[in-house]
């Protein structure tokens, strides 16, 4: 991209970008909360670019002063202060550049959001159970370390450990962004703990990561939803199996099904089951725009699709292999303790590398 076609765009971001400063003190406009909110995040979204526009101009700006210097002085001092400062002023361009590509390529306006994830056992019986264990415990140290809070929504333990089911909210700063990646089958190689005889066995699990709606996204029709209560089970003192605190919602036009049974109230379980119908209604949708990204990607890094085998955790060899960009590493203890933000970084990258491609930039 010519430096003409980057302050090009960048002039067009910038006329949005007052357009949207002018709508955001507008009383109509403030008065109209959804069409407010929408505006807010819009400029919150806008202002890194326009930072580096302000960065950029300047940088061209100190360019032309350097380039005009040499081309008028004739004091070789000065001539040669000029030559350094030129110098300096382009070895920073092409950083600036690639940096403003890849702000210019419009992103998944999901990737702030919060995110419900949904691990399930898969094939391999009590092992993938276990395993479907190892994931929420390797996720939940994950975002301990990013300061990120979670909230479980319900759980259906397994016979030897772990969980046959787990869904949980992780709330923090650009979580379904991050998070997205990790969607698809994981697959463990390993003795199970009931292997009498030391042979490797293979199990799965399949991990779904869905942008929490918010309320502004979807409206649900109270008459479309039908709230059944009853009895929650498992830990939780002594409510549990006495006071009707658990929720089931049923959305009758499409089938969803939510249960929650993590609070000991009635209302916040039901919070949590609205929450959870809400962003499961949204994603019906949302699918629709990863699956246009997934007929255009090579590699399909975030396409959502939880049936795609994406990574396998091989124990006799202490390593994991990432299949969507065939990379593989030898520190698996350190991943299943919450240590993956390398690979993230890494599909990221290749990501942003599709996102150019395919925006020709």
């Amino acid at each position: 991209m010519s430096k003409n076609l980057i302050l090009e765009k960048l002039e067009g971001v910038k006329e949005r970008f007052d357009n949207v400063s002018s709508e955001l003190s507008d009383p109509a406009v403030m008065s109209d909360m959804k069409r407010y909110i929408q505006l807010n995040k819009e400029y919150k979204e806008l202002e890194p670019i326009i930072n580096a526009y302000k960065e950029y101009k300047e940088l061209l700006s100190n360019i032309d002063t350097a380039k005009q210097m040499l081309s008028e002085e004739k004091d070789e001092e000065m001539r040669e202060m000029a030559r350094q400062e030129l110098d300096e002023w382009q070895s920073k361009t092409e950083p600036l550049e690639e940096k403003i590509k890849l702000l210019l390529v419009p992103v998944d306006p999901q990737d702030k959001k919060d995110a419900i994830v949904e691990i399930r056992a898969g094939t391999g019986g009590d092992e993938a159970s276990i395993f479907a264990g190892d994931l929420f415990r390797m996720y939940s140290k994950f975002a301990e370390n990013k300061g990120w809070k979670i909230e479980i929504n319900r759980f259906t333990e397994g016979t030897s450990g772990g969980y046959k089911e787990i869904v949980f909210t992780l709330r923090g700063d650009g979580v379904y962004g991050i998070m997205k990646y990790e969607s698809g089958v994981h697959r463990v190689q390993r003795v199970p703990q009931t292997e009498t005889q030391g042979r490797v066995h293979t199990s799965a699990a399949t991990v779904a990561v869905l942008p929490e709606a918010d309320d502004f996204d979807i409206e649900i029709k109270p008459e479309d939803v039908r709230k059944d209560t009853y009895c929650s089970s498992g830990p939780g003192g002594q409510s549990v199996n006495t006071t009707y605190s658990a929720i089931r919602l049923t959305h009758v036009p499409t089938g969803i099904v939510v249960t929650c049974q993590d609070e000991k109230s009635q209302l916040k379980n039901l919070d949590k089951a609205m929450s959870e119908l809400r962003t499961r209604l949204y994603n019906l949708e949302y699918q629709k725009y990863l699956d246009e990204i997934a007929s255009k990607r090579r590699t399909m890094v975030s396409t959502g699709d939880r049936s795609a085998k994406i990574r396998t955790y091989n124990y006799p060899q202490g390593r994991v292999t990432d299949h969507r960009i065939n990379l593989t590493l030898y520190n698996l203890q350190s991943v299943l303790n919450g240590d993956i933000q390398e690979l993230i970084d890494k599909l990221q990258m290749a990501e942003n590398a599709e996102r150019l491609k395919e925006n020709e930039i």
